[in-house]
């Protein structure tokens, strides 16, 4: 609907879209894998078809530690140390991968439906404890999740270097890339929009950075019809939510697409060099992977995704 119309939905529109983009019992009763049922081996057969030349360009942050990053983004930097022996060294990494710095995927436990709510499929939240979650959990996905991937470089259609605090990446401007670049989008896609995280930083320095809820520059509530009506499996972003959407809530795409669509989310990622990369050869879809930690009982993993062409 707002798809058509080219404008954002309407408080009761949005609030709709919990029922009306429900994945709940789809397929199956004991389903983990949410829209990732949508990357069948076909899916991956025709995406490793992508691999024309072999190059592979990372899609992820540094882990961000304290030395680099520091400030509003970052209030729980991970932990680094360095053991060095007289003939060998070692180390210890440690990280809350959650947040707006380290690039990771979202399991389904992650977010509920609301307040006392519950879980993707109509699973109890209970089954989340402080121990680990019994249910929904990364841990699930240790095989991986193979596709294709396509870039929406949004900034790029605009001719900017980042989007704007008036003008967020909404639904149709995704259709509209897609037609630009003569894509045509498809099941098991991993939806990966390019908002300009990092020259908006750079270009920003004393930009109030803001956390929930946003006062970052990003994407609209519209893109979850586009994700739906194309059977996405997987949504990547380098910003999140743009601001000015507190209406819908917290972090509106976030409590749609995790618990009621059944969607990963692809959080932070970096999308620089993937888009110099899709510009020199002249197409914005690869072969993408994403490999998972297995976190038994984990609320999701950090993760390095690499695009292959």
């Amino acid at each position: 609907m707002t798809l058509e119309t080219r404008t954002q939905p309407t408080v009761e529109q949005y609030q709709a879209y919990k029922e009306r983009f429900n994945n709940w019992g789809r397929w199956g009763d004991d389903d983990q894998l949410g829209t990732l049922n949508h990357i069948t081996d076909e899916a991956r057969r025709d995406a490793t078809s992508l691999v024309r030349n072999g190059r592979t360009v990372s899609l992820a942050n540094p882990i961000a530690t304290e030395g680099v990053i520091s400030g509003p983004r970052n209030p729980r930097p991970a932990d680094h140390r360095m053991t060095v022996g007289p003939s060998s060294s070692g180390d210890y990494i440690g990280v809350s991968y959650h947040g707006f710095v380290n690039t990771h995927i979202d399991a389904l436990c992650h977010i509920f439906t609301g307040e006392n709510g519950q879980l993707y499929n109509g699973r109890d939240a209970k089954l989340v404890t402080e121990e680990r979650a019994y249910t929904n959990s990364v841990d699930y996905w240790r095989d991986g999740i193979v596709t294709r991937g396509v870039l929406y470089d949004i900034p790029a259609m605009r001719g900017t270097d980042h989007v704007t605090l008036d003008d967020p990446v909404e639904g149709w401007h995704l259709q509209e890339w897609a037609e630009r670049q003569r894509i045509v989008p498809r099941a098991g896609d991993a939806v990966l929009i390019r908002s300009g995280a990092e020259p908006f930083y750079r270009l920003n320095p004393n930009h109030e950075f803001g956390g929930v809820p946003s006062k970052n520059p990003g994407v609209g509530v519209s893109v979850i019809e586009f994700l739906y009506e194309t059977d996405a499996a997987l949504l990547g972003w380098d910003l999140q939510e743009a601001a000015g959407q507190e209406e819908y809530g917290r972090i509106p795409i976030h409590e749609v697409v995790i618990p009621h669509m059944g969607m990963p989310l692809l959080d932070n990622a970096n999308f620089e060099a993937l888009a110099e990369m899709c510009a020199e050869h002249g197409r914005y879809e690869f072969l993408l992977v994403i490999a998972p930690l297995i976190v038994i009982g984990g609320t999701g993993s950090p993760v390095n995704p690499i695009a292959t062409f």
